[in-house]
């Protein structure tokens, strides 16, 4: 791609002051973004990166808490309602990163289609959000390896290590990310298979032990757990400690966004992504949830004294649910391994979390809403600038050398939980925002590249969900009341007004009419964009064969015209 300044090359619009022309060439050659980024993204590595930063530590690990306090039957629920809900979402951020794949993704949508101050208000609190979750990995990746060493040495090696590997991945090109996190992640879903499989072969009776327990733990000690009191409140509350884990657990949706810009033919591939989101929720996180409270008991005596912190391995591979299985069916090898699995899936969460803060910030510098200097992006599309910052927060993994890595990772769960909800409100107001914009200026959704069924009530539904989650998970800080707790759960709820007001006073902006929405935007450079391509684009499972060497590549694969000069798209989308 050309070089290019997007202030100068083009024209800037704000649907509230009239008509408008976009140049979608840059010396005659069709420009990928309206910005510096790079269109690089295949379909295969898309899908892997989605499914990098949707499942995490917490699946494996961290759902043990759930169970412990739930129970099976609550873990379950828990787990199917919130993925349900999420979906909610996900329908309607779908339609909208589709139709404006856009660099920094849903908080660039959030100030475009609600308010400025309400996009600077998500975007910082997405780049607080992500950046916080680096660190959170990291500590998580001590601890796993804690398996194996215990060592002082490892706490002052991995984190070293960890952000030396995260900045050359990330600072090479947007291309040399995607094929990392596609080998990555593909040892993510090795990983959930080899325990989906561990538990239907041993709940059959295939285990050293040869007992087909099936769904013997759902009935003793049984399906819902007590939690904090006794009886039908005690088993209530079980199944709200469970949906805290689902709430930090279930994402996907905000990673997808994120990707956009720099993904090759977006109409088709993040419309892929968005669409497999469904299957990857009931797969990963439904199927993970009620594979766990098979093969462990909420009241296993290990599981009981790591989560209380009364035993050893919190957060390493022995705190999962699924190695007490292992070790209580006497299954020597299968641990290790599990470990080893883990090593990447918690390395692979961290690339993606670096990319993703690095990306929102950048975001936020385009539009205003971070200093100018951000904009510097390299020659390959990397914003350097950006990612320099995001990498200070690395740092914050080496607090475990005063602190068990353990309360670490416990500080960094509660404080980031309410910023990825917060994150989910962001996009169900935004889409609020944008379908009342496309009902006021008569714009036929259906003929749109995609169209979000069971709108608006998806929407309305699934941002009522999220605002009672927020305002609840942490509601164990009020029996007793405890300041330093209740901190720690609320600390982003309560950044956000805060950011909001800020930005609402500095720059006395105001919520956009529906009327004054601009609904053409960026649509023209990218329609411009995937006009050039000759070649029907690439399935996933074509890619993959390609990949293995099982079909061969086609030399026009994602062929372009890449000259075509003179094409410039008017607002109304004319050729001229």
């Amino acid at each position: 791609m050309a070089d290019f300044d997007a202030e100068k090359d083009f024209k800037t619009f704000d649907g509230r002051n009239g008509d408008y022309e976009i140049t979608t060439t840059v010396n005659g050659e069709v420009v990928e973004n309206t910005d510096q980024l790079h269109r690089k993204l295949g379909n295969r590595q898309i899908q892997l990166i989605a499914i990098g930063g949707s499942i995490g530590t917490a699946i494996f690990v961290s759902v043990g808490t759930g169970l412990a306090h739930g129970g099976p039957g609550s873990l379950f629920l828990a787990y199917a309602i919130y993925a349900c809900m999420l979906g909610l979402i996900n329908n309607g951020t779908a339609e909208m990163t589709i139709l404006y794949p856009v660099s920094g993704g849903f908080v660039r949508l959030a100030g475009h289609f609600v308010d400025e101050a309400w996009g600077f208000a998500s975007g910082w609190n997405f780049y607080i959000y992500e950046a916080l979750l680096i660190p959170f990995e990291i500590t998580a990746l001590t601890t796993v390896l804690g398996f194996w060493t215990t060592s002082d040495v490892t706490k002052y090696a991995v984190p070293i290590v960890c952000i030396i590997l995260y900045g050359l991945i990330n600072v090479l090109a947007v291309k040399a990310y995607g094929e990392a996190e596609f080998w990555l992640s593909g040892g993510k879903v090795v990983l959930i298979f080899l325990l989906f499989f561990f538990t239907f072969v041993t709940m059959v009776g295939g285990n050293p032990q040869h007992f087909a327990y099936g769904f013997y733990k759902w009935q003793n000690p049984g399906a819902f757990a007590e939690y904090r009191h006794t009886g039908t409140l005690g088993r209530f509350e079980g199944f709200l400690a469970a949906l805290w884990s689902a709430s930090f657990t279930v994402v996907g949706p905000e990673y997808i966004s994120m990707v956009a810009a720099e993904a090759k033919r977006p109409r088709v591939y993040i419309k892929n992504a968005f669409k497999t989101v469904y299957f990857r929720f009931a797969l990963f996180f439904i199927g993970g949830a009620l594979a766990v409270g098979i093969v462990c008991a909420y009241n296993d005596p290990a599981l009981v004294a790591i989560v209380s912190g009364t035993g050893s391995g919190g957060g390493t591979a022995s705190a999962s649910p699924y190695v007490i299985a292992m070790n209580n069916l006497g299954i020597g090898i299968l641990p290790h391994i599990v470990n080893a699995l883990l090593c990447t899936s918690i390395f692979s969460a961290g690339n993606t979390y670096t990319y993703a803060a690095s990306r929102s910030l950048y975001g936020l510098a385009l539009d205003g809403r971070a200093p100018k200097v951000l904009r510097y992006c390299t020659k390959k599309g990397v914003p350097m600038v950006c990612f320099g910052i995001t990498m200070i927060f690395p740092f914050l993994s080496l607090l475990q050398l005063s602190n068990s890595s353990e309360i670490v990772l416990n500080w960094l769960v509660n404080l980031v939980t309410a910023g990825g909800v917060l994150n989910f409100i962001s996009m169900g107001v935004t889409f609020i925002f944008y379908y009342r914009a496309t009902q006021a200026q008569d714009l036929d959704r259906r003929s749109l590249p995609y169209y979000g069924y069971f709108q608006p009530y998806a929407g309305y539904i699934g941002l009522a969900w999220m605002v009672v989650i927020v305002c609840t998970y942490g509601y164990s800080s009020y029996q007793p009341f405890d300041v330093q707790n209740w901190f720690i759960y609320y600390a982003m709820l309560v950044l956000f007004p805060i950011l909001f007001v800020f930005w609402k006073i500095v720059k006395r902006t105001k919520f956009i009419s529906p009327h004054r929405v601009d609904l053409v935007w960026e649509r023209p450079t990218i329609d411009a964009y995937e006009d050039t391509f000759i070649d029907p684009p690439l399935g996933f499972w074509r890619e993959i064969m390609q990949l293995v060497g099982l079909k061969k590549k086609s030399s026009g694969n994602d062929r372009r015209r890449s000259s075509v000069a003179g094409n410039i798209t008017t607002a109304k989308g004319e050729k001229r």
